[in-house]
């Protein structure tokens, strides 16, 4: 029946993507490359056997926020709270260099025009999508090499969360220069004030609820079967009612829970189904976006002149942040490449944009390119500067 291709469809994307998990591996390359390699083999832009459907990318979103809310059970509180400044300071700078970079490479291309023209809000909002980090790709890659709860790992996952919000509030103001905004620029930064103060005050209570639940029953599997539903409430009620990403009430939730005595229980428990179902699709899913149907000459030049300002942007924004922070060159430079992946909160954002009228949907394909590059050398980048730290040590 044609209502059961989903099955064929997940059987296919899980197959493949471990066995180019394994051929990734075989090279010395991060699994998560493998598998968003093996999402581009089986979608629209080479084989075309698996097309993305609305299943397929609700099973992605649910790996993203298992992902997400892995990294916050791994949260070394103590780290997190020694480089809040920092990464504060590492967010601000990865959105501000890629905005202007970007605005300055549209007009490039297709002319300079005044402050406050539409053409000029054209470009900033080329440069907002370049702002936007999705550091899902990164922490799958820092969790493999085992730097996840490193100083650096820590300090990457909170300027990515910063840099989410800050780019949120960046576009409802690009959006409102246009005219098609429908809240004020004020009320988007209270609504995520109001998300972190209701998380940290409620946050207490989860946690003094599970901290009895633990007690009680220890090692059982109602405690992560509880965590994951209180994971899958935070990214539901962060995004539906406050219009902060779905990922960061994810990665809050395991912030909140991270001190648990049976954390790293939960933490396996979770990643069972995370690393079998989920987050395979999630990263085979990235693959499966690309297509280069509506690609012509003018397209490919500015669709490469993105990716490359956009990952280049990251590094020598965040990377200049962290080096402004006292980290040592070489730690600066896996914050701007820790930095520089980007995912479903590009994507969203250039879906806003297309909305307004701001961009073409020709564009995406550019928006793709970026994602996809980003998502491949980010992990690989990572991998050879911590190995080559290692030999050195």
């Amino acid at each position: 029946m044609e209502s059961l291709r989903f099955l064929l469809d997940i059987a296919l994307i899980l197959f493949v993507a471990k066995a180019f998990g394994i051929i990734a591996r075989k090279f010395h390359a991060p699994e998560v490359v493998g598998e968003i390699l093996a999402g581009l083999l089986l979608g629209p832009a080479l084989i075309g056997v698996v097309n993305q459907s609305d299943f397929i990318s609700q099973m992605a979103e649910i790996g993203v926020i298992m992902l997400m809310f892995e990294a916050g059970l791994s949260t070394d509180m103590k780290k997190l709270k020694a480089t809040g400044l920092k990464a504060t300071a590492i967010a601000c700078a990865g959105v501000f260099v890629p905005l202007m970079m970007g605005a300055v490479l549209f007009m490039g291309f297709y002319g300079f025009a005044p402050i406050g023209s539409e053409q000029f809000i054209k470009g900033l909002f080329i440069g907002t999508i370049m702002a936007a980090t999705s550091v899902s790709i990164t922490v799958a890659a820092l969790k493999e090499l085992g730097k996840l709860s490193s100083t650096v790992g820590t300090t990457i996952v909170s300027a990515a969360i910063i840099d989410d919000v800050i780019v949120i509030i960046v576009l409802t103001f690009v959006l409102s220069a246009k005219g098609n905004g429908t809240t004020s620029v004020w009320a988007t930064v209270l609504k995520a004030v109001l998300f972190f103060a209701i998380a940290i005050i409620s946050g207490f209570v989860v946690y003094k609820i599970f901290q009895w639940f633990d007690a009680r029953y220890e090692h059982t599997r109602r405690i992560p079967i509880a965590a994951l539903c209180y994971c899958l409430f935070m990214a539901f009620i962060a995004e539906r009612y406050f219009g902060i990403a779905d990922i960061t009430g994810a990665y809050v939730a395991g912030v909140v829970l991270c001190n648990l005595h049976d954390v790293k229980y939960v933490e396996r428990k979770v990643d069972v189904s995370s690393y079998m179902v989920f987050a395979p699709i999630f990263f085979a899913g990235i693959g499966l976006k690309v297509s280069f149907e509506s690609m012509n000459t003018t397209l490919l030049l500015f669709s490469i002149a993105f990716v490359l300002v956009a990952c280049l942007s990251k590094i020598i924004g965040c990377g200049t942040a962290g080096k402004l922070c006292r980290f040592n060159w070489n730690d600066s430079l896996k914050i701007g490449i820790g930095m520089m992946t980007r995912g479903e909160v590009a994507l969203i954002t250039a879906q806003k944009g297309l909305s307004a009228g701001l961009i073409t949907s020709d564009y995406f394909t550019a928006v793709i390119l970026m994602i996809l590059v980003s998502s491949i050398t980010a992990p690989v980048l990572l991998k050879v500067l911590y190995n080559k730290q290692n030999k050195a040590a």
